[in-house]
Order: structure tokens, then C-alpha cells, then sequence
């Protein structure tokens, strides 16, 4: 008969995957993930190396999961973001905005999702990130075009192109380990420019 978990082992199972990733998303941004091994994630989380591998292959495998589990934390802290404008010109400041704060306070984490060197399943990952990123941007900039406070355009290339530029934009000061002071400012200005519209800073923000 095959061996079947009871409810408490897999309990116990889940808590333990769940400290792992704690630990590893600790380490991303303590030490980018060059300093993700698999041995060093067991010993921040507490447990014996070879009990990792009761839940992942190997560190191809954990990086892809911590890859994903941070992005997801910076995809619902954007679409949140975006979700509290009451304007398509707004929402797009919002992405930019809310992106880039993020980053710029945890310079480390960031340059490692957006570009220090890691395993080809990491890569990727990254272009699922940026991906979500366009759609989310694509998104509003439809509505924009459609509701004619933007020229017509290709919504989806432009958000493409946008993403690009902004995480282009990021690596220097994600590199150099903060934030210069007017980073985001910058890059939302430059944002609203490419978008075809006259204003050289974003729209005023609605009230809450």
C-alpha cells in the first residue's frame, strides 16, 4: 500500500515550505541571488540541508519559486495602486510610481528581480514579470485612447516599450544602492511624455 501523508504530516510539510521561502525571499534582499543557495537557505530557515529537498529539486527550482513569490507581492501592490486612481492618465502614473518607490527601497531585491544574472529559468520568469507589467499599463492606456484623452496608439507596444525603458532606467540606481531623489518623478514624467500627452508631470491626484 503506497504511503499516504495524514493531514498533520502535511501540515507540518506546508509550514516548513513556508519558511523556506520567508527565508529566501530574507536572503534575496539581503544578499540578491547569488546568496540564495540552497545550503543557505536551509540555514536561515532552520532546517538540515537535505530537508529542502523535500520541497524543491534543487536552487533552479527555489529561485523560480521565490522569483514568483516576490513578483506577485510587486503585481498586487501595483494593481492596488492603480485600482485607487480614478483616471486611465493616473492609473499609468500609478504603475510607474508605485513600481519604482518599491524598488528603490529595497535597491537589492530589485536588481535582483529586474537584472543580476541567474539561472535561464529566472530569465524566464522575468518575462512573465514584465509581461504583467505591460498588460496592467496596456490596460489603461486602452481606456485612454478610447475615452480620447490620449492620441491613438498601440496600447500594448507602448506599455512594452514603457516597461523596458523603466527597468532600464532602474538598474543604475538599483546598482548604486538608492534612490538619487527625483528617480521617480523622472521616470513618471518621462512616462506620461511617451504617451502622447502635453503634460511634463502627472495629473493632479484625486481625492480619498
Amino acid at each position: 500500500m503506497a504511503y499516504r501523508r495524514t493531514p498533520a504530516v502535511q501540515a507540518r510539510l506546508d509550514a516548513q515550505r513556508a519558511a523556506v521561502l520567508q527565508a529566501a525571499v530574507a536572503l534575496l534582499a539581503e544578499r540578491g541571488y547569488a546568496g540564495c543557495s540552497v545550503a543557505a537557505v536551509a540555514e536561515r530557515a532552520g532546517i538540515a540541508t537535505g530537508s529542502m529537498y523535500r520541497h524543491f529539486a534543487g536552487k533552479s527550482d527555489l529561485a523560480v519559486e521565490l522569483f514568483r513569490t516576490v513578483v506577485g507581492r510587486e503585481v498586487a501592490a501595483v494593481t492596488a495602486a492603480v485600482e485607487r486612481e480614478s483616471t486611465p492618465q493616473r492609473r499609468v502614473a500609478a504603475v510607474v510610481e508605485t513600481f519604482a518607490a518599491r524598488a528603490l527601497k529595497a535597491p537589492r531585491r530589485a536588481y535582483a528581480l529586474l537584472a543580476e544574472p541567474a539561472d535561464p529559468v529566472v530569465d524566464a520568469e522575468r518575462l512573465v514579470f514584465r509581461r504583467a507589467f505591460r498588460d496592467l499599463i496596456a490596460a489603461q492606456i486602452a481606456d485612454a485612447v478610447e475615452s480620447g484623452e490620449l492620441p491613438h496608439q498601440d496600447a500594448e507596444l507602448t506599455a512594452a516599450a514603457l516597461v523596458g525603458a523603466i527597468g532600464e532606467a532602474l538598474v543604475g540606481p538599483l546598482a548604486a544602492g538608492g534612490d538619487p531623489g527625483d528617480t521617480i518623478p523622472a521616470l513618471t514624467a518621462f512616462a506620461l511624455r511617451a504617451l502622447g500627452t502635453p503634460e511634463a508631470a502627472p495629473p493632479p491626484r484625486t481625492t480619498r
